[in-house]
């Protein structure tokens, strides 16, 4: 029989179809890789793309030539521009401002065949660290409420670009969703005064029902109402509501643990699309006692149509309990290791 199952944090509900059930082999997936054609993000390249605003590289190098790791350079198409005035203004009933933020491309790897998935954790580590330093120099901009960082793999799920990438925006107001999840959480600590992240995560792993993989520091659970098969959240065991207190050990800790994941999702659906979205703390609250931040990752394996847009509401073929077992006994291939020494940037 269908189950509805309502989201803790966001109250949203989500319907689990168990007669639309499906294994993993029963969900087509298009192969994304060889879109061809030129790249300007290959390195060699670099004259293409805005001029880089942070860099890993290896050594001394001429800004905006190769010979880096991790690069990252301003949207050469950005949904809002950093150059201007907010101008928050009325227009009758309507409120408008200018659309002032800033849109940038984290570059990967220099390597144009590696997908995420594909990076060594000693590796992927610097993408995450980039991260972070992006995230505090746009928290100085006062303009700026939020920076959301999401990466689109595969067509499917709106990527442009073969070369992987991910990217951040820095918003001048708070995503609604941010501010239901906010809410949400909110509600539950002044309630029982203990962050509701913090109980999921007790929860899960004193059941073990939904939990796919774990570190000392993080662990990887199927969310209890999952919009999508397969959709899986990384958090941090320990309390933090800003993604930018990390330290470098444990950003190393969380590559690890994605890597894990990425790798038990491509076991079950090789090819898979998917997004990855941070969900972090509105910028300078100097900590939030209720909220936790983590990453979600969600596939695109399902279709939104007019019943979803309608309603609110989503249905997924497979229950998060089933889609934990398919990804624990996914066959993960072995782990990738750096090349060299040099793979690895101080």
């Amino acid at each position: 029989m269908p189950e509805l199952r309502k989201d803790p944090v966001l109250g949203r509900w989500i319907i689990i179809s168990q007669e639309r059930r499906k294994r993993p082999t029963d969900f087509p997936v298009e192969v994304s890789r060889g879109m061809g054609g030129f790249c300007p993000l290959c390195p060699g390249n670099e004259v293409f793309t805005p001029p880089e605003v942070f860099v890993i590289a290896d050594g001394s190098r001429v800004a905006n030539s190769g010979g880096w790791q991790v690069r990252v350079v301003p949207n050469k198409y950005p949904a809002l521009v950093i150059e201007g005035d907010l101008s928050k203004e009325g227009v009758g009933l309507y409120d408008r401002m200018n659309g002032i933020g800033a849109h940038e491309v984290i570059i990967e790897s220099p390597n144009h065949e590696e997908m995420f998935v594909d990076i060594p954790p000693e590796r992927m580590t610097l993408a995450f660290r980039a991260y972070r330093e992006r995230m505090v120099d746009l928290a100085r901009d006062t303009r700026f409420k939020y920076v959301i960082v999401f990466k689109n793999h595969g067509r499917a799920a709106g990527a442009s670009l073969e070369h992987s990438h991910s990217q951040l925006i820095a918003l001048p107001i708070l995503p609604r969703m941010i501010v239901s999840e906010l809410a949400g959480a909110k509600s539950h600590y002044q309630y029982k005064e203990r962050c509701i992240f913090c109980d999921i995560i007790r929860q899960e792993m004193v059941h073990n029902e939904r939990v796919v993989c774990e570190n000392e520091q993080f662990i990887t659970i199927t969310p209890f109402a999952p919009r999508t098969p397969f959709e899986m959240w990384v958090l941090p065991k320990r309390h933090a509501s800003s993604y930018t207190t990390m330290s470098d050990e444990q950003i190393f800790a969380l590559a690890e643990i994605f890597s894990e994941t990425l790798r038990r999702l491509a076991g079950c659906i090789p090819n898979v699309p998917y997004n990855f979205v941070l969900h972090t703390d509105p910028l300078r609250t100097g900590g939030l006692e209720y909220y936790h931040w983590h990453f979600e990752i969600v596939p695109k394996l399902t279709s939104i149509a007019g019943f979803e847009w309608g309603s609110g509401f989503y249905i997924n073929p497979l229950s998060p309990e089933e889609a934990a077992v398919y990804l624990r006994d996914a066959e993960v291939g072995p782990k990738k290791g750096a090349d060299s020494e040099k793979d690895i940037a101080g």
